[in-house]
C-alpha cells in the first residue's frame, strides 16, 4: 500500500469535530479510513490519585502523549496495525484495553490539538479546522460532560472557566492559521463536507485506492 492520505480535524470544544469527521467515514467508506482521535492518548495518570487526576490541565497540549500518537500514524503509514489507548473520561485515565487500528488509504485525526503540535502538522495532506460559535461550542460541552462523562453542571463551569477557555484562546484558536480549510456552523455546512469528500476522492484516485465494499456509519448528532 502507499503512502495513506493523512486528514487532520481541528476546532475548538463542541465545534462539531465528530460531526464532520463521521461524515467523511460515511461518504467516503470506513473500510477505506483508519480513525483515530487525539482524546485517546492522554497520558496515562495512573501513579496519580482520582483527585489529583481531576486538577490536571487536560487543556493543555503536555496533557497529550504526542510521541506516541506519531509513533502511531508513522506505523500506520507503513503499513502496520497499532495499539490505540482507550481513555476513561469518568476517572481521568486510560484503561487496561486498547483498540487495534489497521492501515488504510486514509488516516482520519481528530483533535483540538492537532493543529499545535508542528510534527503532527508536517505530517498531515490536509487540514481542517472547524469553526463554531463559542456560546453554542460551551453548551454542547455542558450536554457531553454531564449526559457521557457524569460531571454536574458545576464542574462543568468551573473546568470551562478555569482551563478550556483560557486554553482554547491560547492554543486552540491560534492554530486555526494552519488550516487548509475552515468549516464554518460545523456539520451543518454540508456544502464544505461536499467538498471535503471530492478532494479526497480525488485524492484516492490517483493513489489507486479501491472503493469501499461495506455500509458506511451513522452519522449520531455532534457533541464533541
Amino acid at each position: 500500500m502507499s503512502k495513506p492520505i493523512i486528514i487532520g480535524v481541528a476546532g475548538g470544544t463542541g465545534s462539531g469535530k465528530t460531526t464532520v469527521s463521521r461524515a467523511i467515514l460515511q461518504r467516503v467508506g470506513p473500510s477505506r479510513i483508519a480513525y483515530l482521535q487525539h482524546d485517546s492518548y492522554y497520558r496515562d495518570l495512573s501513579h496519580l490519585t482520582l483527585e489529583e487526576r481531576a486538577q490536571v490541565n487536560f487543556d493543555h497540549p503536555d496533557a497529550l502523549d504526542n510521541a506516541l500518537l506519531i509513533e502511531h500514524l508513522d506505523a500506520l503509514a507503513a503499513g502496520r496495525a497499532v495499539a490505540v489507548p482507550i481513555y476513561d473520561f469518568t476517572r481521568h485515565n486510560r484503561k487496561g484495553e486498547t483498540r487495534t487500528v489497521h492501515p488504510q488509504p486514509v488516516v482520519l485525526l481528530e483533535g483540538i490539538l492537532i493543529f499545535v503540535d508542528r510534527a503532527l502538522r508536517e505530517r498531515m495532506d490536509i487540514k481542517i479546522y472547524v469553526d463554531t460559535d463559542a456560546d453554542l461550542r460551551f453548551i454542547r460541552r455542558i450536554q457531553r460532560d454531564i449526559k457521557e462523562r457524569g460531571r454536574s453542571l458545576e464542574s462543568v463551569i468551573d473546568q470551562y472557566l478555569r482551563t478550556v477557555r483560557p486554553m482554547h484562546l491560547e492554543f486552540v484558536e491560534p492554530s486555526k492559521r494552519y488550516a487548509d480549510i475552515i468549516i464554518p456552523r460545523g456539520g451543518l455546512n454540508s456544502i464544505a463536507i461536499d467538498m471535503v469528500v471530492a478532494r479526497i476522492e480525488g485524492m484516492l484516485a490517483a493513489h489507486g485506492a479501491q472503493q469501499p465494499t461495506v455500509a458506511g456509519l451513522t452519522v449520531p448528532d455532534d457533541l464533541g
